[in-house]
């Protein structure tokens, strides 16, 4: 697995990639598409069109790395299913859920929706008489 010490923000690429590209092809795609900026830190998902191979873009401080990584067997989740959304925010803990083939990745509701009265309160003052 990718490792840090500090907390890093994984941004994917919203569409399926080229992943012929190398660290100047990922990085125009970041600067361009993503409008980030490569050199900031962040971890950059890509993900081939048949979803069998990804590739993550990361400056570690010193230089550029490409991690990459081919299915032999089934496919990754489809991370592009709004197709308006240009990039989907991960955290660290999902993307190695991705990366090891999970399907369960994104976000999920722990929480019930808020609950509210659909007649108005009457004021606190009023109660009282």
């Amino acid at each position: 697995m990718i490792g840090s010490t500090r907390q890093v923000t994984v941004w994917t690429y919203g569409a399926p990639a080229d992943l012929r590209k190398g660290f100047d092809g990922l990085s125009a795609l970041v600067t361009h598409t993503l409008e980030r900026d490569p050199l900031s830190g962040d971890c950059y998902l890509f993900v081939n069109a048949t979803r069998k191979r990804a590739k993550v873009l990361l400056w570690d401080g010193t230089g550029l790395c490409i991690y990459a990584k081919r299915l032999e067997q089934g496919r990754f989740t489809c991370l592009w299913r709004d197709a308006t959304a240009r990039a989907v925010r991960l955290t660290m803990s999902e993307l190695q859920l991705f990366l090891e083939g999970n399907t369960l990745v994104g976000r999920v509701a722990l929480s019930p929706a808020p609950f509210n009265i659909d007649s108005p309160q009457k004021p606190l003052a009023a109660r009282r008489r």
